[in-house]
């Protein structure tokens, strides 16, 4: 699978990235009417014409450009909860998330983007982070580094004694468990700040100007180009129980990835401490 990834042009899936941006979502940025909204589990869980519209886009270019392919995506598991189980199956799969931070836009904010990975059996081959307001495309390729527009990322390490900058799940959106984790962030070194967009905030960690996020919850769409970004650009990331993460699921929460193996030890022991 490697293999095939690899000899085939990668811009062609950036390419359909901004293609289903440009055609579905940039048009409706700060566009929007109201009946082009509707709440899905609760008023902050949102999905908006333009998400359905990209997602539908993009499993009919991605899976055209890679026979055999499937797509597991935020909307379409909304409609039908089973179809997440392709994420676990033998065929490559694309996981998708069309617009990450629909809440920001909504509120015609640009912190919001459109996240495509590939894995197959559980392996991330590749990803692609699509901040189109901003218009930052970043790409990763397992083992062959991350770049953003072109130009390689690298995460680098924290300045030695400077207080670490991390990104978290809201604790009023956690277990009781998950969120005396979360709060045991709050201490002397790490200063804390609830997250916007998983992809931007991933994005961040992997350019350096964000130390680590700390996540409790484990849905692909949200985490898997994320990873293989930090990964790519020198960091790492952690379970509560020190394993990797694992996009097939049934990961010990929460989670961290930061910029280099080191913080993301701290953070996870700081996550442990707490449970």
């Amino acid at each position: 699978m490697t293999e095939q990834l690899l000899a085939r042009d990668l811009t062609e899936v950036e390419a359909v990235v901004r293609e289903a941006a440009a055609a579905e979502i940039l048009p409706r940025f700060r566009q929007l009417a109201a009946h082009e909204i509707a709440e899905k589990s609760g008023p902050h869980d949102l999905v908006t014409v333009a998400d359905r519209g990209a997602e539908e886009h993009l499993t009919a270019a991605l899976t055209a450009l890679l026979p055999g392919s499937v797509v597991v995506g935020e909307e379409a598991v909304a409609a039908d909860p089973s179809t997440y189980e392709a994420i676990r199956g033998d065929a490559p799969v694309w996981i998708v998330d069309p617009v990450d931070g629909t809440r920001q836009f909504v509120r015609g904010e640009a912190g919001f983007c459109t996240l495509v990975a590939l894995a197959h059996r559980g392996e991330l081959l590749a990803s692609w982070t699509y901040a189109a307001a901003l218009d930052e495309m970043a790409v990763a390729v397992r083992g062959g580094g991350a770049r953003l527009n072109g130009e390689p990322l690298l995460a680098g390490s924290p300045a030695p004694g400077a207080e670490l900058q991390v990104a978290t799940s809201h604790p009023d959106f956690t277990t009781p468990e998950q969120k005396s984790s979360l709060l045991a962030l709050r201490t002397e070194g790490i200063r804390t700040r609830p997250c916007g967009s998983a992809g931007l905030e991933y994005l961040a960690v992997a350019g350096g100007t964000l130390d680590a996020v700390a996540f409790n919850w484990e849905l692909a769409w949200d985490h898997a180009a994320g990873l293989l970004l930090v990964e790519e650009a020198g960091g790492a990331h952690l379970t509560l129980t020190g394993e990797p993460f694992r996009v097939t699921g049934g990961n010990a929460l929460p989670f961290t990835a930061a910029r280099d193996a080191a913080t993301a030890h701290r953070v996870r022991q700081l996550l442990a401490a707490g449970a």
